[in-house]
């Protein structure tokens, strides 16, 4: 397929607007964050926090989609700025969850716009039926990249 086909045209103009909506999104927390004296992850952690309460260390590396080990570095530094600590779950003692401090949560709540807003509220005005369609597509596209990186991961170990 040659680069000018109309096939190829929209697969970039594809590429350009999710890279555009990456940049702007990390663009939009690094900005907020700064206002408040965080780093984009500690926000995105503080805004989590605030929305579902307690979280395992697991569970927040899953949302902000990040390696356990780099979670555990901002919860780190988080802690020692006394915006989170961590504490045994009452239900299962070999879970430590994560929770905002006093001062995590008045943090939380004078940061009134997050950082995905923006994107959500866009979203929220297309028409049920094409928000079905985007949710659909934007699967099929997750599930095929992650396949690729299977795939690269399996060709990268063998080497």
């Amino acid at each position: 397929m040659s680069k000018s086909s109309p096939n190829q045209t929209n697969v970039d103009a594809i590429v350009e607007t999710i890279v555009y909506l990456y940049t702007e999104s990390r663009r939009l927390t690094k900005g907020l964050a700064r206002q408040f004296g965080l780093t984009g992850p500690q926000l995105t952690v503080i805004k989590l926090l605030e929305q579902f309460g307690d979280l395992s260390l697991s569970s927040l590396s899953d949302r902000i989609r990040a390696n356990n080990s780099t979670v555990t570095g901002i919860i780190d530094r988080m802690e020692r700025g006394e915006l989170v600590q961590r504490e045994r779950s009452a239900s299962d003692r070999r879970m430590v969850l994560i929770r905002l401090t006093k001062k995590g949560r008045q943090l939380a709540s004078q940061i009134e716009v997050e950082p995905m807003k923006l994107f959500r509220d866009a979203l929220r005005s297309l028409p049920p039926a094409e928000l079905d369609e985007l949710f659909r597509i934007l699967g099929r596209v997750q599930q095929n990249v992650l396949l690729g990186l299977t795939a690269q991961s399996g060709q990268n170990s063998g080497e």
